[in-house]
């Protein structure tokens, strides 16, 4: 006999919206969807499905269609993100050996304007009520673990590394004192230098009308003596980026601030990111910081170019799923703490495809990898990331979010974040465009400024 999916949401005291989501952020476990004070978190796991190669995203989509088409739902709140909920995170590559994944959580909260409930999700023949869903919460909050030392929100850590040249592994001991393990800083796949003759060997190929976009990505690895609190990585980025989504699943964290598809109901949006200014590029210069931004990215060929490559990718995609479409006619100047960014909003509605509205698993297959994470045409810019890269992105650069059973999600790009592969160490990645007018050093530059906000979450300053 098989078990019943069931669920029940019910609201939660207006306290919990007041005090906004990421106050339910106790745990290292936690699953976590966070912007501005809103959002999902989810505790535990029901059931999860997983998969690799290049059908992995419509694989997905089935598994959850299944899961829910049956499913006894109890909603007395319905709005998005209540009722049966996964988290999931993609692999970037079709190739990849990583395991792309939806897990359905036991226990959901979610805040979304100034209105916060609580979901129970339950295979067991249990009568599920508003008092025993109430106390499953406290029962996950009271048993949290906090990770191993807080990390102060300034990102200082005594001991800790300086970045900006060469990667340090911490500072000599006096002779005859006690040896303190330091943080460590390494490069991953490619050294610095090597990662730079990759970027002349993409603007080469590109110089050779081959494609006309390129994004190339580098690690680095950061060892913490004292243990990677995941948690607190979450609690920061959330408070400091609070303009990006915030997201924690399984390991993978990070705050990104590019959209590749949010639905609700019939419409759906996507926020699409190309061009880059590192913040500290504007110290000394004339004119306020935002007049500076716009003068460099807004009027520069090489950043609009780069941009309107990455629009085009997008909306091309999109277009067979909508029956309207409109995106910014000029993108805006997107502010964030470590860099600015050339940003452009697109907006959908979705139509019918063979007599019904595409999901966003279904439409994930369609728009992904975009040109703003891969380049352009897809087949050969992914085929060059292949050859210059030398790793596999895992889940960096692939999809990562949340949907639920009447449809709606929340499907970012996996940008601005890191894999936590032990108790303590955790793999930082970062990528840039690269177009004919690309120059190595300062992509380089680019790719740190980009690791900033994972770096000042774990307590190194940059």
């Amino acid at each position: 006999m098989t078990s019943t999916f069931r669920t029940l949401t019910v609201p939660l005291d207006a306290g919990s919206a007041q005090r906004g989501l990421p106050s339910f952020l106790t745990r290292d476990d936690v699953l976590c969807w966070t912007r501005r004070e809103a959002g999902l978190v989810g505790f535990g796991e029901l059931t999860r499905f997983s998969a690799t190669g290049p059908d992995r995203f419509l694989e997905a989509d089935i598994w959850w269609r299944h899961l829910v088409l049956e499913a006894d739902v109890t909603d007395l709140v319905e709005c998005p993100g209540t009722g049966p909920v996964a988290f999931g995170s993609f692999a970037f590559s079709k190739l990849s050996t990583h395991r792309s994944r939806l897990i359905v959580p036991e226990i959901v909260v979610g805040v979304r304007d100034g209105r916060a409930w609580l979901t129970q999700l339950t295979f067991d023949d249990v009568e599920l009520t508003e008092a025993g869903a109430l106390a499953a919460l406290k029962g996950w909050l009271e048993g949290s673990e906090e990770g191993p030392g807080e990390v102060p929100l300034d990102g200082g850590l005594a001991g800790g590394v300086a970045l900006g040249g060469p990667l340090l592994g911490g500072v000599p001991a006096e002779p005859g004192a006690a040896v303190v393990p330091q943080t460590k800083l390494e490069t991953g796949s490619l050294s610095e230098h090597d990662w730079m003759a990759a970027v002349v060997a993409g603007v080469a190929e590109v110089r050779t009308g081959k494609l006309e976009k390129l994004v190339l990505a580098r690690d680095i690895v950061a060892t913490l003596p004292e243990g990677v609190n995941a948690v607190e990585i979450l609690r920061q980025l959330a408070v400091r980026y609070r303009e990006c989504w915030t997201y924690g699943v399984d390991g993978l964290v990070g705050s990104t601030p590019e959209m590749l598809i949010q639905v609700e109901g019939r419409t759906a949006q996507a926020r699409v990111l190309a061009g880059t200014l590192d913040r500290r590029d504007a110290d000394g210069m004339e004119g306020s910081p935002l007049e500076f931004a716009e003068r460099v990215l807004a009027g520069s060929e090489k950043q609009r170019h780069e941009h309107e490559i990455a629009i085009q990718s997008l909306t091309k995609q999109l277009a067979p799923f909508s029956e309207a479409m409109n995106a910014h006619s000029e993108p805006f100047i997107l502010e964030l703490p470590n860099v600015w960014h050339l940003a452009s909003d697109v907006k959908a509605e979705l139509t019918e495809v063979e007599g019904h509205v595409p999901t966003c698993l279904a439409l994930i297959n369609a728009l992904h990898p975009t040109a703003a994470v891969c380049g352009t045409p897809t087949l050969v810019a992914g085929a060059l990331i292949r050859k210059l890269e030398h790793m596999d992105r895992g889940p960096y650069a692939g999809p990562v979010g949340w949907l639920d059973a009447a449809g709606n999600g929340e499907w970012g790009i996996a940008l601005r974040g890191a894999v936590i592969e032990a108790p303590d160490t955790v793999r930082l990645y970062a990528g840039c465009g690269i177009v004919e007018g690309s120059q190595p050093e300062a992509e380089l530059a680019e790719t740190w400024a980009k690791f900033r906000p994972m770096l000042e979450s774990l307590g190194i300053s940059s």
